[in-house]
């Protein structure tokens, strides 16, 4: 019997450790932290040993195979003495795609990319087709494929899970754009995560789509050095691209293959407003009629869908002025696209774990659009150092609700108070959804 052991109980940990039990495999988890309750219930019920609180390497090193929660850098101690001694590391994506002949349709970026896998969701769900979600958002892709058996599977993939894919094709890649992320765990190599970024693509033959912005000047640069086995889809630009993609005068236009009938729709007529949602609109539309659905579903969709919590999210309106949740702001290209949205004067609220950051991208926009600026981390030192020269007023915090109450007193009427971090929750919340969540909380509290 193979012995697998799953390092990492949460969402991804649990739902592998629960398929491979159900394929005849020998199974332990182990996990450093506290398995929460509903985790650790299904791997009672389903009979799995399991530990947490510490890592017992005995029981880890003598594995055949290892499935690893995205969270686990590779140069953790036990990761890399399962390395040196040659014991497979995968993700629990690699892992539950061996058990499923699924179509898989998979978003990754550094930016979008959650907007985008939800409304290729909802319009494969509207179409009638026999759908799960999962990867960054839904549930376990593992636990899916042991007791759901979807026919295509809408995946978020972000760079930590590529990182330990291997032989997974993705029937539809889409790669929405690469700015700097996560370079703390890239050994501050923008190269290596832009290479994560691209495993989307491994493996994929003619039969498969890669879906991608051309005027992104990184993935641009790349594709002049890789061959892509996969077909061609780029979006974005003007009519005379000659992309799958565009923006016409006030229309969004989608026209996957010269054989399809193109889709036309207003800008001003789909739910999700914005830049940067017309990319997501235009990748998912391509997606979508290369799954043949038809384009009056397409359409309906796109005027129906009203994007995802934690993103440019409307939180109330307090004395005149109106609070937005943007907390899924986790890099500085994120709160770019917030900041370009702004049509008020705007009190922004950033800060929390730095990645490595470079604030010169959203410098402009800031002179321009922000009045105050709330520091919200335990370490503020680098955006004080970084923001104070801009002569606007700036209040440094190490909680959230002093960072609410001080947004409060500084933002006036007509205003917009914007939470669009930047940053990683990890230094005062358990997680981006986290730190949303107790921001609406806080500001309905006002």
């Amino acid at each position: 019997m193979k012995r697998l052991v799953v390092l990492g109980a949460g969402e991804s940990g649990t739902g592998a450790a629960i398929l491979a039990k159900e394929k005849g495999y020998d199974v332990f988890v182990s996990d450093m932290g506290t398995i929460q309750e509903p985790y650790r219930a299904l791997l009672e019920q389903n009979g799995i040993v399991w530990e947490d609180g510490h890592h017992t390497a005995e029981l880890i090193l003598n594995a055949d195979e290892v499935v690893k929660s995205p969270g686990i850098p590779l140069t953790a101690p036990l990761i890399v003495a399962l390395q040196e001694q040659g014991t497979p590391i995968i993700s629990e994506i690699e892992f539950a795609a061996r058990f499923t002949n699924a179509k898989m349709i998979c978003i990754t970026g550094s930016n979008g990319k959650t907007t985008t896998t939800t409304l290729i969701y909802e319009i494969l769900r509207h179409a009638g087709l026999n759908v799960g979600l999962a990867g960054n958002i839904g549930n376990s892709l593992a636990l899916q494929v042991a007791h759901e058996d979807h026919d295509y599977y809408v995946i978020e993939l972000s760079s930590f899970q590529l990182d330990n894919m291997y032989d997974f094709r993705a029937n539809i890649a889409i790669l929405m754009n690469i700015t700097p992320d996560h370079l703390d765990r890239y050994n501050f190599e923008f190269q290596n995560y832009v290479n994560a970024k691209f495993r989307i693509t491994q493996n994929q033959t003619a039969d498969d789509a890669f879906i991608y912005w051309s005027q992104d000047p990184v993935i641009d640069r790349e594709l002049k050095k890789l061959h892509i086995g996969a077909t061609l889809y780029p979006f974005g630009g003007s009519e005379d691209s000659g992309n799958a993609a565009y923006i016409r005068a006030n229309d969004l236009v989608v026209q996957a293959k010269p054989t399809y009938e193109p889709l036309v729709i207003p800008t001003c007529q789909i739910g999700i407003q914005g830049k940067h949602n017309q990319l997501n609109s235009m990748a998912a539309s391509i997606a979508a009629q290369i799954l043949h659905i038809q384009n009056k579903v397409i359409r309906e969709s796109l005027e129906q869908f009203q994007g995802v919590s934690h993103r440019m999210q409307y939180v109330a309106t307090i004395r005149g002025v109106k609070w937005i949740n943007d907390s899924k702001a986790t890099n500085v290209d994120s709160c770019w696209y917030a900041l370009e949205a702004m049509t008020t004067p705007t009190v922004l609220i950033l800060g929390g774990k730095d990645k490595g950051n470079d604030y010169q991208a959203i410098a402009d926009l800031v002179k321009q659009k922000c009045h105050t600026l709330i520091f919200m981390g335990l370490h503020n030192e680098k955006l004080i150092d970084f923001f104070s020269g801009f002569g606007i007023p700036y209040i440094s915090t190490d909680n959230l609700n002093d960072a609410v109450q001080a947004a409060y007193h500084a933002a006036r009427e007509g205003d917009t108070v914007l939470l669009s971090p930047c940053c990683a929750s990890f230094d005062l919340f358990h997680s981006y959804e986290d730190r949303g969540d107790q921001f609406m909380n806080a500001v309905k509290k006002l």
